[in-house]
């Protein structure tokens, strides 16, 4: 039998002691391709082959969120483990009932819902876990509940992560409506870090972007004890993986998102990084309990001329991307559609002055006699205009929201929106449902949201053009989550 030795060496690295043999097979067994390697740069030019190797042979490191994956293989493989330098944690010994008991006296405004509650206790017991629960499921409140626990426990300080400054502003926000019946005061305990706001603190909670502090020193994180990582599925980028290695101390650790991409390579870096994850619940579970709007959503297909699909399908992807967000007869028919519907309507796009700003401006040309509120954002504009933004289209009944994907197609909570419609072609499964998730928020007088997903038809003989593909794609996302949709074909 072959026997390995697990160290601990901080709360970010473990490290296997073993004979050469068992270093290669786990070597072997945390190595994968990431998808899409063999069009990226570094492949190309030779330097990297296409994989990504989680456990080093050189040093025998690996995630410690990973330490599961190793426990299995071992015991598949009928190796012996011991463990050496794992102290105890000092939550450990918290029951469950201690932690409702703990809920309930933070007397929140409204009451927990059950699967929130189990996220909570998971979170606390486990100590380290990566929340898995979709758009519109309270994640906040998930967040809010596990840190007011933590700050009653240990002595550290405490990091919460999140992708934009909108995010930073509103969870901030969450945190003093949620503290509205009791006596935390969300100003003296959370300091907010993003361009503009100083880094250095002596409150116990900083809120910040992941763009603000990940270039910073690792004396910086030295004093956190915890972190949590809001919308976790953008932390499979390199500076943010660089980030969390710095949190050597942190032994809590609490990743939130609303899906996973579906590689197994990504899930894999955030289990690392967090911990293993944890699923809260499912969009259509949400539906059939009323927590969230129901969703219909409606394809269309736009089908363009032979002499135009002849041209195009020579195009290479940047190209065709060009020519769709350029073609002013698409516009106008993403323009009239909006202007045709009732309520609150968000116009996701890619491209700020591609197509973000043409929208903008025909959109306003054709409301230049009405009062119907038009709202552009990108990313330059400014976190306070975003957030009032939110606000007024809050209490309006027919706004319309120009946006882009990367300011409003994550995180921000508009419950009284009822129309979203994706202007720009994608693929990605993270954004479809992400974007799908700023219609589902339940508002005073709105149960339904409607999506208009717009494609493309380019194609010609028996050659599939480029974001006809992508459509595609998100009809699978749509089977799979068992969303309901039709699909309808329009000539331009």
């Amino acid at each position: 039998m072959e026997k390995i030795s697990i160290e601990k060496i901080n709360e970010v690295y473990v490290k296997v002691h073993s004979e050469k043999n068992v270093a290669y097979e786990l070597n072997d067994y945390f190595t994968f391709r990431v998808p899409g390697f063999q069009f990226m740069p570094a492949y190309r030019n030779k330097i990297w082959d296409g994989n990504i190797r989680l456990f080093s042979i050189t040093n025998g490191h690996i995630y410690s969120g990973l330490l599961p994956y190793i426990e299995k293989y071992a015991k598949d493989s009928d190796w012996k483990i011991e463990y050496t330098n794992f102290p105890p944690a000092c939550l450990e010994g918290r029951t469950v009932s201690d932690i409702h008991s703990y809920v309930k006296n933070l007397n929140l405004p409204f009451e927990i819902r059950d699967y929130q509650m189990n996220a909570v206790e998971y979170g606390i017991i486990y100590q380290r876990c990566l929340i898995v629960s979709p758009t519109a499921s309270g994640k906040s409140l998930i967040i809010y509940c596990i840190l007011r626990f933590l700050l009653d426990f240990i002595q550290e300080k405490v990091l919460i992560i999140v992708p934009t400054t909108s995010l930073v502003e509103q969870l901030y926000s969450d945190f003093i409506d949620y503290s509205k019946q009791n006596d935390w005061n969300t100003e003296e305990y959370c300091h907010r870090i993003y361009a503009g706001h100083a880094k250095e603190t002596d409150k116990r909670v900083i809120i910040s972007t992941w763009q603000s502090v990940y270039r910073l020193q690792k004396k910086f994180f030295e004093p956190f004890g915890a972190v949590f990582g809001d919308e976790a599925h953008f932390f499979k980028a390199k500076s943010l993986t660089t980030l969390m290695t710095k949190l050597t101390n942190c032994a809590y650790r609490f990743g939130s998102t609303g899906t996973l991409d579906g590689t197994e390579t990504h899930q894999l870096v955030l289990e690392g990084l967090f911990g293993s994850v944890y699923r809260a619940t499912t969009t259509k579970e949400l539906m059939e309990q009323k927590h969230i709007s129901t969703l219909d959503i409606e394809c269309i297909v736009l089908q363009y001329a032979d002499e135009i699909k002849k041209e195009v399908i020579k195009c290479k992807y940047a190209e065709e991307l060009d020519f769709l967000v350029g073609y002013k007869k698409r516009n106008e028919f993403i323009t009239d559609l909006s202007l045709n519907l009732k309520g609150n309507t968000l116009i996701l796009y890619n491209y700020v002055e591609k197509h973000g700003r043409p929208l903008n401006d025909m959109m306003k040309t054709k409301l230049e006699n009405t009062k119907r509120k038009v709202f552009f954002v990108y990313g330059g504009t400014a976190t306070e205009a975003r957030e009032h933004i939110r606000f007024v289209a809050e209490k309006e009944k027919d706004a319309i929201i120009i946006a882009s994907y990367g300011t409003f197609s994550t995180g921000i909570n508009i419950r009284n929106l009822h129309n979203i419609i994706f202007a720009s072609p994608f693929k990605s499964k993270i954004r479809n449902l992400q974007s799908i998730g700023r219609g589902l928020r339940l508002g005073d007088e709105k149960t339904k949201a409607k999506l208009f997903d717009i494609s493309d038809n380019l194609s010609w003989k028996q050659k599939k053009n480029y974001t006809i593909n992508h459509f595609l794609s998100r009809v699978e996302t749509y089977n799979n989550e068992s969303f309901d949709y039709i699909i309808r074909n329009i000539n331009i």
